[in-house]
């Protein structure tokens, strides 16, 4: 059974910095691509970033210059570095992966089979 736990969330201030963590067990998806998603209260689950084989990375516009996803093979871990977190970072962060999706699927959540139970994160002085 595929399974994908995040970690790291917490409390922190604008400018501060986490790192999220993705476990995944039962599958590989280093010939796919994995993704982090965020849902703030009230709104849309929407893209933060992806990283696809070949070592391809993708970011949302709101977060290009202050996260970065990276990927431990060896771990079977994804990570999410976020420095000079916003009060509009603030969510529910989400691991996705999926073993075969499409380009044009990367940055959408429905392009995703498999999904964590999600981090909260919020920015807050």
């Amino acid at each position: 059974q595929v399974q994908l736990v995040e970690s790291g969330g917490g409390l922190v201030q604008p400018g501060g910095s986490l790192r999220l963590s993705c476990a995944v067990s039962g599958r590989t998806f280093s010939n796919g691509a994995m993704a982090w998603f965020r849902q703030a209260p009230g709104k849309e689950r929407e893209f933060v970033a992806a990283l696809r084989r070949g070592g391809y990375t993708y970011y949302a516009d709101s977060v290009k210059g202050r996260f970065a996803i990276s990927r431990d093979n060896a771990k079977n871990t994804m990570y999410l570095q976020m420095d000079s977190l916003k009060p509009e970072d603030t969510g529910v962060y989400y691991c996705a992966a999926d073993s075969q999706i499409i380009l044009s699927n990367i940055r959408n959540a429905r392009g995703y089979d498999y999904w964590g139970q999600g981090t909260q994160v919020t920015v807050s002085s």
